[in-house]
């Protein structure tokens, strides 16, 4: 998610990341200049959820492109929302 965010011209401020337990869920959030980055997995589910929120220059697609090609999902959902509009 870091390297998500670098990539996307991001600035990371901070991260921080929970294990729920063995074969448990993880939840984590990059904090951004420009906003975050979070994730919730439930996976005996095999589902992950993930906010790419983002202001300004960086890109929230190649954030979104990035954590595709890493975690190299079956099925995709994505929603776009411009705020400020």
């Amino acid at each position: 998610m870091i390297a998500a965010a670098e990539n996307a011209g991001a600035k990371v401020l901070d991260s921080s990341f929970h294990k729920f337990g063995k074969n448990l869920g993880v939840t984590g959030v990059v904090l951004l200049a420009e906003s975050h980055i979070s994730i919730h997995t439930w996976p005996e589910f095999s589902y992950a959820a993930i906010d790419v929120f983002m202001c300004g220059v960086p890109s929230p697609e190649i954030a979104v492109q990035h954590l595709h090609d890493y975690f190299r999902p079956n099925k995709v959902k994505t929603k776009t929302l411009q705020r400020g509009l």
